[in-house]
């Protein structure tokens, strides 16, 4: 009987990179801290080091490994939120779960050769059955991370949780190496508009956070919800909260066959003003399924020029990011993470739809246990 010998294959630490590697060249910083990142050769470590050195603690740091920095003390932020580095390694996704073209190198080409055509897919019913079943493991994953929203838990472990559940499912995280993004969740408190990058930092009595879940098993579901932290809310972030969550459930009203997506956004702006609130403009809902981001773009504010007719078998998002003060963005450093010009806060709700024959499916519906909800507005 011949014995059989298991190797566990090397992977290259760089987001833009990935590839399997027999190289032993480790980055020496992560060392002190008993990380352990290998590279391909010095080119692949100098080309992804910007990114890799998130990881890093500051010099003096290693051995408590407690203390957490701003990688951008020189930036002016616009409001109290402040990022925690260093981040945690990239999470390890099992060889037999399917991945998405970024996951090795963070390119996502077929989304771009896509792009190019800008023809909103129909999808036939075989189709629908897979994004279906996507959907309702989206929904799964973030109730049970949002269950875990509590003062006093770090974005990372969030962060944690969702991937964790995600490849429980068999399913990949979206985010996870997208344009190299390094987590497997969008955790967006307060201030930030979108794509806040699970950190070190910790919720506190008073915050909202938004959860932005994507999943991938051969195609794509996308959903994310704003909860709040603890009872002791200001009741003007209550009504930023139930703003946004009442224009996504307004404007779901109205998707049906021959809807334009143009109109979504006059309809989603009224009510936001309304409530004295203002609408982003510079990020918008979007197809969904075969494709992480494809046709139709769909903004959230009025008078925009969006084009194109609501069909049956067409799957998009709508997720309309409402503003407590001015609508207008800026970016941090990080290349990622989006917050309100005024340093107020933000508040964020999607789901994915399909156009039915009649109307619209919620194909990321809540459900009776799932957990966060409406509060009532505080006069």
């Amino acid at each position: 009987m011949t014995a059989s010998i298991e190797t566990t294959k090397t992977y290259c630490a760089g987001l833009q990179c990935g590839k399997e590697t027999t190289s032993q060249l480790k980055c020496p910083i992560c060392l002190k801290s008993g990380i352990i990142s290998i590279f391909c050769d010095d080119d692949c470590f100098k080309d992804n080091y910007k990114a890799h050195k998130a990881l890093h603690y500051k010099e003096g740091d290693e051995e408590t490994k407690s203390e957490s920095y701003d990688p951008f003390p020189k930036f002016k932020y616009t409001g109290s939120l402040r990022p925690h580095y260093p981040l945690t390694p990239k999470r390890f996704v099992p060889e037999h779960i399917e991945k998405p073209d970024w996951a090795a190198n963070g390119l996502p080409v077929s989304e771009q050769k896509n792009d190019r055509l800008n023809v909103i897919p129909i999808y036939k019913k075989s189709e629908i059955k897979i994004i279906r079943k996507a959907c309702m493991f989206g929904r799964e994953i973030l109730d049970i991370a949002a269950a875990a929203v509590r003062p006093g838990i770090t974005t990372d472990e969030i962060d944690a949780i969702v991937h964790e559940e995600t490849i429980k499912r068999d399913c990949y995280p979206s985010p996870l190496n997208y344009y190299n993004f390094p987590k497997s969740v969008c955790t967006s408190i307060n201030e930030v508009i979108c794509h806040g990058i699970p950190d070190k930092t910790v919720l506190k009595e008073g915050d909202i956070v938004n959860l932005d879940v994507l999943v991938y098993q051969g195609f794509h579901a996308d959903l994310n919800e704003t909860y709040y932290v603890g009872e002791n809310i200001r009741k003007e972030v209550i009504n930023t909260v139930e703003t946004a969550r009442e224009c996504l459930k307004n404007a779901i009203k109205l998707c049906k066959p021959g809807m334009t997506f143009q109109e979504l956004g006059d309809h989603i702006e009224k009510h936001a003003l309304e409530n004295k609130c203002s609408v982003v403009r510079t990020y918008c809902g979007h197809g969904v399924g075969k494709y992480f981001h494809c046709a139709p773009s769909i903004p959230h504010y009025a008078n925009n020029r969006a084009a194109g007719v609501m069909k049956p078998g067409m799957v998009f998002t709508i997720e309309p990011m409402i503003n407590e003060g001015v609508w207008q963005d800026i970016s941090w450093p990080d290349d990622w993470t989006s917050t309100t010009k005024d340093g107020k806060v933000s508040a964020q709700f999607e789901h994915s739809l399909l156009i039915t024959e009649n109307g619209v499916e919620i194909l990321s519906a809540r459900n009776k246990k799932s957990p966060g909800g409406p509060r009532t507005r505080i006069k």
